[in-house]
C-alpha cells in the first residue's frame, strides 16, 4: 500500500521527461562518487585524527566501495519484484542516516565499520539507474543515455575534492560527512516526488532464491555478456587504484598536495568531456565500435605510462597528462561496455543491473585496494596496473566476441525484449 501510495504522488504530476530521467539517474550515481571524492582532500587530517599510519587511511575508500559491491547483489533482485522505488527510497534513506553515522565515529574501525555498512546498504544508488534505463530503452540508445548519465555523474569527482578543501575551510573533516547526508536528502525527495515506477507488471519476478539466481546466473553466463563486464571490472579497478592512491600519489611523489583537487579534478573532468563525446557519436557508430578503439587507445596509452613511470623523477606534468587521457578512454568505455552487458535482459533488467554491478564493483574494489596498497612513493604499481588490466580486457571482449572486434551496433530495443524471453 505504502509503494502504491507513493507511486501515485509521483504519478500526479508533470510526465518525467528523458532529460529529467538523465539528471536524475546521474545524481542519484553521483551520491557514491561525492561518498568517494569529497573525503580524499581530508584524509590526511582523518589520520592524524584518529591515529591512522601509512595506507590504511585508504581503507575509508576501499571499505565502501567493496562493500557497495556486494550489496549490489540484493537490490536488484527485491527491485524485479516490488519495483524500482522503493527499493531506490530505502537505499538513499539508508545512506542519509549512516553518512551521519560516519560523521560521529569516534574510532577508525567504527568509521570503516559504518563506512562498509553504508556502501552495502546504499547499494541501490549505483545498481539500479541501468535497470531503470534498460526499463525503458536499449540497444545503442541506452549507451547513449548512460554517457549523458556518465557526463552529469562524472562531474561530481572532478568538484567533490574542490568542495571537500572547501569545507575543510571552515569545519572538520566530519562536516563532509554531513554533507554527503544532506545532499542525500535533497535527491530524496527530488526521487519520491518525481519519479515513476518503471516495471511494468508482466515483467515482475518471484522471489525465490532458484528464480533469483538463475536471473543473475544468466544475466552472467552469456559469452556475449561476460567479456563486457569482468573486463570493464578490470579497467575500473585499475582506475579505484588511482582513487586509493591519489591523495599520497599527487601529494608525496610530486610534492604537489597543494594543488590535489585540481589535479584530480582534471583527470575526472577528462571522463566527464569523453562520456559526453560518446553521446553525440554512440548512435551514428555504434557501442562496440567506439569501445573497441577506446580500449587500444587505453592500452597505448598505459605503455606510455609503464615507460616514464620506470624513467627517473618522472614528473608531475608528465603523468597528470597521461592518466588524463587513460580516465577519459575510460568515458569511452564504462557506459558502452554497461549497455551492451544489458541490452539482452529487459525482462530481468534489476537482477542483471545487480549481478553486473556486483562483479564490476568487487573486483574492482579489491583490484583497487590492492594496487592502492602497493603504493610505494612512485606511479609503477598504478602504470603497471592500467596495462595489464587494458591487456586482459581486451583478451575478455576478443572472447565475448569470438575473435571478431569493431562488429555493428548492438540490437535494438525489439530485439532485446525477444532475447530477454528466453530467460524469464
Amino acid at each position: 500500500m505504502a509503494s502504491q501510495a507513493s507511486s501515485s504522488v509521483a504519478a500526479a504530476h508533470k510526465p518525467l521527461g528523458e532529460r529529467e530521467l538523465i539528471w536524475m539517474m546521474a545524481m542519484l550515481m553521483a551520491l557514491q562518487a561525492f561518498g568517494i571524492d569529497a573525503i580524499l582532500p581530508a584524509l590526511n587530517r582523518l589520520a592524524a585524527a584518529l591515529s591512522v599510519e601509512g595506507n590504511d587511511r585508504q581503507f575509508v575508500i576501499g571499505a565502501y566501495l567493496l562493500a557497495s559491491g556486494i550489496g549490489a547483489l540484493v537490490p536488484g533482485a527485491l527491485a524485479d519484484r516490488f519495483g524500482r522505488r522503493p527499493i531506490l527510497l530505502c537505499s538513499i534513506a539508508a545512506y542519509i542516516a549512516l553518512s551521519l553515522a560516519s560523521a560521529l565515529a569516534s574510532t577508525f574501525t567504527e568509521l570503516i565499520t559504518i563506512r562498509a555498512m553504508q556502501g552495502f546498504f546504499g547499494a541501490a544508488i549505483i545498481a539500479l539507474p541501468p535497470a531503470i534505463i534498460r526499463d525503458r530503452v536499449g540497444g545503442d540508445k541506452m549507451a547513449r543515455m548512460m554517457s549523458l548519465i556518465f557526463v552529469i555523474f562524472l562531474m561530481v569527482p572532478a568538484i567533490a575534492p574542490t568542495l571537500g578543501e572547501l569545507i575543510l575551510l571552515v569545519a572538520d573533516w566530519r562536516a563532509i560527512f554531513a554533507a554527503m547526508a544532506i545532499q542525500g536528502v535533497v535527491i530524496g525527495a527530488w526521487v519520491y516526488f518525481r519519479l515513476p515506477e518503471s516495471l511494468s507488471p508482466e515483467n515482475r519476478q518471484k522471489i525465490e532464491v532458484r528464480a533469483i539466481a538463475g536471473n543473475m546466473g544468466t544475466a552472467l553466463s552469456l559469452r556475449s555478456v561476460v567479456g563486457y563486464v569482468f573486463g570493464s571490472a578490470l579497467v575500473f579497478g585499475a582506475l579505484f587504484g588511482f582513487i586509493n592512491s591519489s591523495q599520497q600519489l599527487i601529494s608525496e611523489t610530486f610534492g604537489a598536495g597543494d594543488i590535489f583537487p585540481q589535479i584530480f579534478g582534471i583527470c575526472a573532468g577528462s571522463m566527464a568531456i569523453a562520456s559526453w563525446s560518446n553521446s553525440r557519436i554512440v548512435e551514428r557508430f555504434g557501442a562496440r565500435r567506439v569501445s573497441h578503439t577506446a580500449l587500444f587507445a587505453f592500452i597505448a596509452v598505459a605503455s606510455l605510462q609503464v615507460i616514464f613511470a620506470f624513467r627517473d623523477n618522472e614528473s608531475l606534468w608528465l603523468f597528470v597528462p597521461m592518466m588524463a587521457i587513460n580516465m577519459a578512454l575510460l568515458g569511452f568505455i564504462g557506459s558502452n561496455f554497461g549497455a551492451i552487458a544489458m541490452n539482452p535482459f529487459f525482462a530481468i533488467a534489476g537482477a542483471a543491473s545487480s549481478a553486473h554491478g556486483f562483479v564490476r564493483m568487487t573486483m574492482a574494489a579489491v583490484l583497487g585496494a590492492g594496487i592502492g596498497y602497493a603504493f610505494d612513493g612512485t606511479a609503477r604499481p598504478l602504470a603497471l596496473a592500467l596495462l595489464a588490466s587494458g591487456i586482459a580486457c581486451l583478451l575478455l571482449v576478443l572472447f565475448s566476441e569470438k575473435g571478431k572486434l569493431f562488429g555493428a551496433s548492438s540490437p535494438d530495443m525489439a530485439e532485446g525484449q525477444k532475447a530477454a524471453k528466453v530467460f524469464e
